[in-house]
């Protein structure tokens, strides 16, 4: 997801999208403990998905 893509989204979209991708990112994690997932690399990136809908939701809640 890229940012453009995060700048318009409302703020309880945001909400949505961050703990939607929190699950994805634990799951994925639990996924690759138990055995080894094809593309390791999507773990760093959902986490760089995660922390841009975090500072944009903690942005606005401070512009707020």
């Amino acid at each position: 997801m890229k940012q453009q893509e995060i700048n318009k989204l409302s703020i309880e979209d945001l909400k949505n999208r961050l703990s939607d991708f929190k699950n994805q990112y634990a799951n994925l994690k639990l996924t690759h403990k138990m055995a080894p997932i094809e593309n390791p690399l999507r773990i760093r990136g959902m986490r760089k998905v995660i922390a841009r809908l975090s500072s944009e939701l903690t942005k606005r809640s401070n512009q707020a």
